[in-house]
């Protein structure tokens, strides 16, 4: 017998792991954005002294 024929099916993911992993995609898009605005801030203020 193959092996593979006999294997059930992965289980569906539940609607709460999936949006657990939305939320922490969301978070380090917002982390991500957050922290290149904040320097290319900086870049830009310390462009204007110099």
């Amino acid at each position: 017998m193959n092996p593979a024929a006999t294997e059930t099916p992965p289980a569906p993911r539940r609607v709460r792991e999936q949006a657990r992993e939305a939320a922490t995609l969301m978070a380090f898009s917002a982390f991500t954005s957050m922290a290149l605005a904040s320097a290319l801030l900086v870049l830009s203020r310390l462009g204007q002294q110099g």
